[in-house]
């Protein structure tokens, strides 16, 4: 077995690579090299790649998508405070490495690899990076729970964080699904919908491989306008959607409402066989309830109308809660090279685990189901 730190994708042959990543959108070669081709996911942006990949006699065997980080944006699992712990005792946070899919929440595997003999490698090779002089710090984000365990067996500390995840009922549309509901929340759901509709506004889903150039450029300026009303950082350009869209469209659907024959917004989707992974939005006029309907009843729509077990829909935002998104605990994995601010985040886990229960017991509590459905540990695969 050979180890290999890589720092361009295109590098690794993309059938290898591909085989090993589960079918998941965000781990496709395709979907990680659109991110450094466009400049998206580059050293000048801050997210400089060190894919570690493990070959036996010429076949990738293993790989993990692992960036060496000189912030901590684009991430969902926040480490502020760690750093400026680090800052105000005189010690230097970044550069840190971090394995995740940049700008993305989306739970998935970080080692891939067929056993766990061979993950263990892989996580092993992330630890001895680490180590490197000049790194503070390793982070695994967002890994399925029996991969986080097995990180966990390689001396990392696991923390827990929530996120609200949709899962299919198995019924037939969208009126069963809502009489799955408690009345309250059905009637809202019904409110909501018809305020839309009674605008005009119609929807129409678009699959990758019919997604014209003019509906790409129309998308990212509605994703650009919603990004400058928030004030938040635009990650993504029109150049790397347009990749994407060329290279793995058979993972995308892109949802765009209009009225009166006018496009007013819209949002894109990634997919498989089994998940929606809702991405990104955006919306040229303002209308009561259209971001719901955009982006959660149009989704769910079609998870039932092509069986699609899961739909998660990003990370935070207990607003999804009353439309039928519940509470999954998702897993990071950590190490700290200094042995007092380890022991110190170690300390701060285990306390904050116990307030991650707590929100877990309040967001079951307040489900919108008539039924209590069986409460989640974990997300993703065992």
């Amino acid at each position: 077995m050979t180890i290999r730190v890589v720092e361009t994708i295109a590098d690794i042959p993309a059938a290898q690579w591909d085989a090993l990543a589960e079918n998941n959108p965000f781990l496709k070669h395709a979907y990680l090299n659109a991110l450094q081709e466009t400049g998206c996911a580059s050293p000048e942006t801050g997210w400089q790649a060190q894919f570690i990949t493990l070959w036996d006699d010429g076949q990738l065997v293993g790989g993990m998508p692992l960036y060496l980080k000189f912030h901590s944006y684009g991430e969902f699992v926040f480490d502020w405070a760690w750093a400026d712990a680090y800052q105000r005792n005189g010690l230097t946070y970044y550069p840190k490495l971090v394995s995740s899919v940049p700008f993305t929440p989306a739970t998935g595997p970080r080692a891939l690899a067929a056993t766990p003999e061979l993950r263990a490698q892989l996580v092993r090779a992330a630890l001895e990076l680490a180590h490197e002089p000049g790194i503070s710090s390793l982070h695994l984000l967002f890994p399925y729970a029996g991969q986080a365990q097995e990180m966990q067996q390689q001396g990392m500390m696991l923390r827990r964080g929530v996120q609200l995840h949709w899962r299919n009922p198995g019924c037939g549309n969208f009126t069963e699904y809502l009489a799955s509901m408690r009345r309250d929340k059905r009637k809202k759901i019904n409110q909501e919908r018809r305020k839309v509709s009674d605008t005009g506004i119609s929807f129409e889903h678009i699959r990758g491989e019919d997604i014209t150039p003019q509906q790409w450029e129309f998308f990212v300026r509605c994703y650009q306008h919603t990004h400058v009303q928030y004030n938040s950082p635009q990650p993504l350009n029109l150049e790397f959607f347009q990749h994407i869209g060329r290279t793995m469209p058979e993972h995308i659907l892109l949802i765009i409402g209009s009225r009166d024959g006018q496009p007013i917004c819209a949002a894109i989707n990634f997919y498989n066989h089994d998940t929606l992974f809702g991405r990104s939005w955006g919306a040229l006029e303002y209308h009561p309830g259209l971001h719901f309907e955009t982006c959660y009843y149009q989704g769910i729509e079609f998870c039932l109308n092509h069986r699609i077990a899961l739909f998660e829909g990003g990370a935070q935002g207990e607003h999804k809660l009353s439309r039928g998104f519940l509470p999954s605990v998702t897993w990071s994995a950590h190490w700290l090279a200094h042995p007092r601010f380890s022991r110190a985040v170690e300390d701060f886990l285990q306390r904050e685990s116990g307030g991650i229960e707590q929100y877990m017991d309040e967001l079951n509590d307040s489900s919108p189901f008539k039924r209590q459905t069986p409460r989640l540990e974990s997300t993703g695969l065992e």
